[in-house]
């Protein structure tokens, strides 16, 4: 056998453990996508684009960005640098003493910080001059808060799963989570609430949920060897170090989430009137943050299966390269997971903005939700769609900065994007209104991916880009392709389309168009990367 067959065959197998996690984490961040979809749609058939739904939002945003900062990657991106050292170095046992000594410190640190934050939003509440809303907005914020300290420790319970190679469990936890909302919904909807107190009580069902994610991986941590260590106290200079790593990698990572929340914020205070300034002007329409929320929902489905999973499955396997210093074959996978941004996130991106609209109608709008709110979500839609390929890209270019140690270029460029970001948000919603705010974050995701990609070739050696541009060249064509013959099944269709059936019957002719056109076109421009995610490879981890 020759070098180069070794080569290949080396590649293959790696490429096949790769793949086999990419898939498991894709199909069940698939099922919580979905679930996520329907527990929007049933929260906005309770509510509709109402102040209350507008509280709920901004109230769960704060946990929400607990569970997207540190369920699906900073804490995992600090902490399993740690444990693959520590299993490389001195074994298995050795590591989950560690991990569990983390565990109990975090648990310590994160309950008291959440118990000082109750004391002030407790102050605040029952001292502070309130609107009704924004009183509503705190209490909301209040009673989720405990879900932060759950969802950390369920989050780092993750990333030693995920760093032994089994990512099932911690995959499944999002669909429990979306499983319980549902269900809690549902027993909200036998009783007769107010809206507000439905709003408290599916509160407070959050944290629950909170505490059946953080039980629900225990059985099989335990069977691989994970138990409380009594030797916790002894690992405060670890739980430092570990310290000092996450707060560079959570702000660099949640740049992204940050920028939403940023959405959120100002459409909610920019959809009221500036009583002390203007009190009869208000820039933004009331709604604007719900149909920020759900916007989002709809760029987040393919960035969960694609960007999030994938950057789960390779951070772990970019980790063990930079370890051992083989900086070869962390570049061949980082490029390998680049490629398949290209080749999947581009025409995920293409596909929201073009049927941006068919969406809103299909998934939204039923109950309170009117026509007028279903442009105004699908425009949101449209608008995050145009980044989607730019988030998935940036989360792959981020575990690679993190895989060789270095946290603070990403913290750089991310802390540089933000103040673009704000800047074009109080720019553009003068021009074009809420939207403005989607467009700014989509935009800004596509400049830090840029950045980030830009930059790391100076840590890991030149990057193939010729590879990646003949990629990312042959994607974009045949994404282009794809659009135009989907958007001439889409206009096709759009006389039957005036109901709701008829749009249900437009939306799934055009999806599958689309996938059909991109399919064989993969095959005409040899897009290898799209079959291989359904290929069966020789796995290697």
């Amino acid at each position: 056998m020759t070098d180069r067959d070794e080569s290949a065959d080396d590649q293959s197998r790696r490429a096949g453990g790769l793949f086999s996690g990419l898939r498991i984490v894709s199909l069940c961040t698939l099922l919580s996508r979905v679930l996520g979809f329907i527990r929007e749609m049933a929260i906005a058939g309770l509510w509709g684009l109402s102040p209350v739904s507008d509280a709920f939002v901004g109230a769960f945003r704060i946990p929400n960005l607990a569970r997207a900062l540190f369920g699906e990657g900073a804490l995992s991106a600090a902490f399993t640098p740690l444990f693959v050292r520590e299993q490389e170095q001195h074994g298995r046992d050795t590591a989950m003493m560690l991990a569990s000594s983390v565990f109990i410190w975090l648990g310590l640190w994160l309950t008291a910080l959440v118990a000082v934050a109750e004391l002030a939003l407790a102050a605040t509440i029952w001292l502070a001059p309130l609107s009704a809303e924004l009183r509503l907005w705190l209490v909301l914020t209040a009673i989720m808060l405990p879900y932060l300290p759950l969802i950390c420790l369920t989050a780092q319970m993750g990333a030693v799963l995920n760093a032994l190679g089994r990512f099932a469990w911690p995959a499944l936890l999002p669909v429990l989570f979306n499983v319980s909302s549902l269900a809690a919904i549902w027993v909200l909807q036998r009783f007769d609430l107010t809206a507000e107190a439905q709003a408290h009580w599916l509160a407070g069902f959050v944290v629950l949920t909170g505490f059946l994610q953080l039980a629900a991986p225990w059985p099989q941590l335990i069977r691989l060897g994970f138990r409380p260590s009594r030797h916790w106290l002894a690992a405060r200079e670890r739980i430092h170090e570990l310290l000092r790593m996450m707060a560079p990698v959570v702000v660099g990572l949640s740049i992204t989430q940050v920028n939403t929340f940023c959405d959120t914020l100002i459409a909610l205070v920019m959809s009221r009137p500036l009583e002390v300034v203007l009190p009869d002007w208000r820039p933004l329409e009331f709604g604007t943050a719900s149909a920020l929320n759900l916007g989002q929902r709809l760029y987040q489905f393919p960035l969960g299966i694609l960007g999030v999973a994938l950057g789960t499955v390779i951070f772990p396997v970019l980790t063990r390269h930079a370890e051992r210093g083989d900086w070869q074959h962390l570049r061949d996978d980082l490029s390998l997971g680049l490629r398949l941004v290209f080749v999947i996130g581009m025409p995920a991106s293409a596909g929201l903005w073009l049927l941006a609209e068919p969406l809103a109608v299909v998934l939204f709008q039923r109950g309170h939700v009117t026509g007028a709110n279903a442009r105004q979500i699908a425009e949101m839609i449209a608008a995050y769609g145009l980044g989607v390929w730019a988030f998935c890209g940036l989360l792959i270019a981020q575990r690679g900065y993190y895989a060789i140690g270095d946290r603070i270029t990403p913290l750089k460029i991310g802390l540089f994007v933000v103040l673009v970001n704000l800047t074009l948000n109080f720019g553009l919603i003068f021009v074009i209104g809420g939207r403005g705010l989607a467009l700014s974050t989509s935009l800004c995701g596509i400049l830090q991916f840029g950045l980030c990609l830009l930059f790391i070739q100076g840590r890991v050696g030149r990057l193939p880009w010729w590879s990646l541009a003949s990629s990312a060249g042959r994607a974009f064509v045949g994404t282009a392709a794809m659009t135009a013959i989907a958007g001439w099944v889409l206009r096709q269709f759009s006389e039957q389309s005036v109901n709701s059936s008829g749009r249900l019957l437009q939306l799934g002719a055009t999806v599958l168009a689309a996938l059909v056109s991109y399919a064989v076109l993969t095959l005409v421009l040899r897009l290898d990367e799209f079959w291989m995610l359904l290929r069966r490879h020789r796995e290697e981890f």
